[in-house]
């Protein structure tokens, strides 16, 4: 592994808003401690991963987990505070560099403020231009410096014009997801090998688990109808981790909350299939192996700009590469219960349609960059060369 030798000890400031950019900027910052033999410091806004790797967070980065145009303006002025404090924090320290991960709405404002300071300003995760407001290739080459994305066809994109881009690969690869012991897990839990056990993965979001936990639970009543021995096990975000254990008392079902990665990981290998949300926790089920049906829901008015805007035919990752329904896509209209458990309901009594799946999205995976020099390292790489060359 080539190490990287600063001048001299290296302040980057990182900002990520949500679960999924907590854990990709944790990863970053890890290769990055590696690559400079320890001569770097962290400063910034993120979550329990960053902190790990000794960040020290401004504030509560749940206070930016939000999206869609409903749950965002009853929170407006709390986040243009929060955004201005950011904005004062990166001028009085002056970093060595800007690294925003994920959260576009909040990472380019604060990247708009900051232009020309002296410091390169670089965004982990390219916008999905290729999905849909391809005009922000170009809006965005305005304010950034560097670009980190996730998928090989994302730099030509922006590079056509002018922003400096590097292809870094999907850190679900390295997620740790495929390792997960399912064996101790059910011993653990006294759930017997042919006990069906569903993974419920409502999102990291006080929006998004407020709509999905009541039709999950609907759901799981008529699967447990013809399924009377199901059990289930609920890995949470911190962000929800309260509202979801509250509303898990409830359900028809023995079910139980799991909280850190490890033990996620060894839910999924223990299960028999998954609901979830969408996001990126859709490919981790993907790298683990688990048949997943995707179910989620949002508010109307964010839903009817979202099909007027998108490009593309699906939400799942697996999907838009093997651009056909793989897996299961439940979503607003149809994401409710009786859907979801016909769906989960296949999934559990028919081997090949699980099997299917699974070989499916390994295909997936293997083209967003399964195998190779992991994404977290050459992200890293990646931020110091920008900040060698000024961008």
């Amino acid at each position: 592994m080539t190490r990287t030798e600063p001048d001299a000890d290296l302040l980057i400031f990182l900002v990520a808003g949500e679960a999924s950019g907590d854990a990709l900027a944790a990863r970053m910052m890890a290769s990055l401690s590696e690559q400079t033999g320890g001569a770097v410091r962290f400063a910034g806004v993120g979550g329990p991963r960053m902190a790990e790797q000794g960040l020290e967070s401004l504030f509560p980065m749940e206070e930016l987990s939000v999206m869609g145009l409903a749950e965002v303006l009853p929170r407006l002025p709390q986040l243009i505070r929060r955004l201005k404090e950011t904005e004062r924090a990166v001028r009085r320290l002056q970093p060595s560099a800007l690294v925003t991960v994920d959260s576009p709405d909040f990472s380019f404002r604060l990247a708009k403020r900051l232009r020309g300071q002296g410091f390169p300003l670089i965004h982990y995760v390219a916008p999905t231009v290729w999905a849909w407001r391809p005009g922000r290739a170009r809006k965005i080459a305005h304010f950034l410096d560097h670009l980190l994305a996730l998928f090989p066809f994302e730099p030509p994109y922006f590079e056509r014009e002018g922003l400096s881009c590097s292809f870094v690969g999907h850190s679900v690869v390295e997620s740790g997801a495929a390792h997960g012991d399912g064996d101790a897990f059910r011993r653990q839990r006294n759930i017997a090998p042919d006990t069906p056990l569903v993974c419920v993965l409502p999102g990291s979001r006080h929006g998004e688990t407020s709509r999905l936990l009541p039709i999950f639970d609907e759901a799981l009543r008529k699967l447990a109808a013809a399924r009377p021995d199901l059990r289930v096990v609920v890995p949470v975000a911190p962000t929800v981790e309260g509202e979801v254990s509250h509303a898990i008392q409830d359900w028809p079902v023995p079910a139980e909350t799991v909280t850190g990665e490890a033990t996620k990981f060894d839910a999924f290998a223990a299960a028999d299939v998954a609901i979830a949300a969408s996001g990126t926790v859709s490919l981790e089920l993907a790298l683990a192996g688990l048949p997943t049906v995707i179910a989620y829901k949002t508010s109307l008015i964010t839903a009817w700009i979202a099909r007027r805007l998108i490009r593309v035919r699906f939400v799942n990752l697996i999907n838009i590469v093997l651009d056909r329904e793989a897996v299961p896509e439940l979503l607003q209209e149809d994401c409710r219960a009786d859907t979801i458990a016909e769906a989960v309901e296949t999934l559990l009594g028919d081997d090949e349609a699980a099997k299917a799946q699974i070989s499916a999205a390994a295909a997936a995976l293997q083209r967003l960059g399964a195998g190779g020099s992991s994404p977290s390292h050459r992200a890293a790489e990646a931020v110091l060369n920008a900040i060698r060359r000024g961008n």
